[in-house]
């Protein structure tokens, strides 16, 4: 199968894992829900199990996502080809830390981060129905510390509310990011190492 001929679906409505994946060349449908589907709550729902640790979760919700996509397929008869799915969240002593609820979270989320390292875990899962794979990348981002008035500023920017631990490495937030050990891709929301490498086990050619 060439790489034109060869396709996937996107379970995902993040514009920077859709720009990641156009960056190495997959072609991909999106595939995203509806929230008249039946099955939405279910398939959807990314609320930690009770003591959940952070690599467990994360990964169980990119695999939610995969094969729940695979069923979506099936649903609208759609053609057949393999659903990637990606997850990202962030991790404080211990703590899981996702997408902020309002702005008030949000500054709450960046005063904890500021001058602190925390765990950014991207999970990447891949389903054909028949087989599925994951696979998690694991970075550490250092912040410098952070004023209150820019904390403020950043957060009426609008860019924190959609994104796990309240910022985008790749916008506004890069001049707070002092250290990074791990995977620039990875903590955007799509690691493209092992996002390569699960393509590659699925046929995909890059």
């Amino acid at each position: 199968m060439s790489s034109l001929q060869a396709r996937i679906y996107l379970a995902s409505r993040s514009p920077r894992r859709r720009e990641l994946l156009r960056q190495i060349g997959v072609h991909f449908d999106l595939l995203v829900f509806r929230g008249t589907e039946r099955g939405a709550d279910a398939d959807v729902d990314e609320t930690p199990l009770p003591d959940e640790n952070v690599e467990h979760y994360v990964e169980r919700v990119a695999l939610t996502k995969a094969e729940a996509g695979c069923r979506r397929l099936q649903w609208r008869t759609l053609p057949q080809h393999p659903v990637l799915s990606a997850d990202t969240t962030l991790e404080l002593d211990g703590e899981i830390i996702g997408k902020p609820a309002d702005a008030n979270d949000a500054a709450a989320i960046l005063r904890r981060l500021s001058g602190r390292t925390h765990r950014v875990l991207t999970a990447v899962a891949i389903s054909d129905g028949a087989r599925t794979r994951s696979c998690i990348n694991t970075s550490e981002v250092r912040f410098r510390a952070l004023a209150d008035g820019e904390i403020r500023h950043y957060v009426a920017t609008g860019e924190p509310m959609d994104k796990a631990g309240a910022y985008g490495i790749q916008g506004r937030a890069a001049i707070f990011i002092a250290e990074i050990r791990g995977s620039y891709t990875g903590i955007m929301g799509l690691p493209l190492f092992e996002t390569a490498q699960l393509l590659d086990a699925f046929g995909y050619p890059l």
